[in-house]
C-alpha cells in the first residue's frame, strides 16, 4: 500500500509582510520522498492544499492513504483527501514524518525567516488524563512479561475477538532478541470483558505509562490526543511493580502489551494490543 504521511501546521518562520507561515510536509512512510511547501496563514484553504497535494503527486502518483498526528493536520488534510477520494487517517505511528520534521526544525534558526520563538516539532496540546469509565472497570488487574519470542506464537493464531498486533510492532520487526522480557498489563474483566474490548478498540490504545504521583496511576496514551486513567495504587510494592514495568519498557524498545481477558484461567482471551512507547 502506498501510504503517505503529511503535517499541516504553524513554524517558527514569516513571510516578507511578517504573516505566520504553515508548512505542509509530507513524505512517504519509508521516508524516501519528501514534498514541502509553505503558505501564508491568512491565505490557507482546502483548494490551496489539494493542489499541494495535487503537486505532491507528480512524480509518485497520489497515495491509497495518508496518516497524520496532529489532530489540526488531520482535521485540513480530511477535507481535501476527501475532494481527491484518499482516505486520511490519524495515527501517532508517523516515524519517518517525525523524523523529518525534526531535521526540519533543527535549520529553522538558521534562516533569516525565522521568529526566534521556542518550538517543537512534535509537541501536541494534551489534557489532563480523565478516569476510565466506571461500567468498564474489570475485576483485576496485574503487571506482566513475556519473552519477544513468544509473543506471535502465543496470540496471533488464537481466536481472540479484537486482535491488534501490527507487524511494525512485532519483535522480530523490531530486532528485538527472542529471550527480551516484554511488559505488560493484564486486566482480569470479568462480565465486563467484552464490553472493555470494544471500548479500547474504538479508543486506540498507543501506550499504557506508569505515572509516578499521589496516587501512582496507570496512562493509556490512546488517539492522537486522549489520556486515561486506567488505575491508581499507592502500595509500595505496587508501585515496585510498576518502575521495573517502565524500565523493561526501555529495554523492548518502547514494546508493550495490554491483554484483557475473562478471568485468569487462561483459556479465553477477549482482547490483544500490542503497543508501544513513541512519544
Amino acid at each position: 500500500m502506498d501510504v503517505w504521511q503529511a503535517d499541516f501546521y504553524r513554524r517558527p518562520l514569516q513571510d516578507a509582510q511578517q504573516q505566520v507561515l504553515w508548512e505542509l510536509l509530507i513524505c512517504d512512510s519509508r521516508g524516501s520522498f519528501t514534498y514541502s511547501a509553505f503558505c501564508p496563514q491568512q491565505l490557507i484553504s482546502t483548494d490551496w492544499l489539494v493542489e499541494q497535494l495535487h503537486q505532491a503527486s507528480t512524480v509518485h502518483g497520489l497515495p491509497e492513504v495518508i496518516q497524520a498526528f496532529r489532530p489540526q493536520s488531520l482535521n485540513l488534510l480530511a477535507t481535501a483527501g476527501k475532494q481527491l477520494g484518499i482516505p486520511v487517517t490519524g495515527t501517532r505511528h508517523t516515524i519517518a514524518l517525525k523524523h523529518k520534521l525534526l531535521e526540519s526544525a533543527a535549520q529553522y534558526s538558521q534562516q533569516d525567516n525565522y521568529t526566534g520563538e521556542a518550538y517543537n516539532p512534535l509537541a501536541l496540546d494534551k489534557l489532563p488524563p480523565v478516569p476510565l469509565p466506571e461500567n468498564l472497570w474489570g475485576d483485576r488487574w496485574r503487571f506482566a512479561t513475556l519473552p519477544a519470542g513468544n509473543i506471535v506464537e502465543a496470540f496471533r493464531d488464537r481466536p481472540i475477538p479484537i486482535l491488534q498486533m501490527p507487524e511494525s510492532l512485532l519483535p522480530l520487526n523490531l530486532g528485538l532478541a527472542s529471550t527480551v522480557p516484554v511488559p505488560g498489563i493484564v486486566i482480569d474483566g470479568g462480565r465486563q470483558s467484552m464490553n472493555l474490548a470494544l471500548w479500547l478498540q474504538d479508543a486506540q490504545p498507543v501506550a499504557l505509562n506508569y505515572i509516578p504521583g499521589a496516587p501512582d496511576g496507570l496512562i493509556l496514551e490512546a488517539g492522537l490526543v486522549d489520556r486515561w486513567v486506567v488505575a491508581t495504587f499507592e502500595d509500595q510494592e505496587v508501585a515496585a511493580a510498576a518502575k521495573k514495568y517502565q524500565q523493561r519498557q526501555q529495554q523492548s524498545q518502547g514494546l508493550h502489551f495490554l491483554l484483557v481477558q475473562p478471568d485468569d484461567s487462561g483459556m479465553t482471551y477477549t482482547g490483544f494490543w500490542l503497543l508501544q512507547n513513541i512519544d
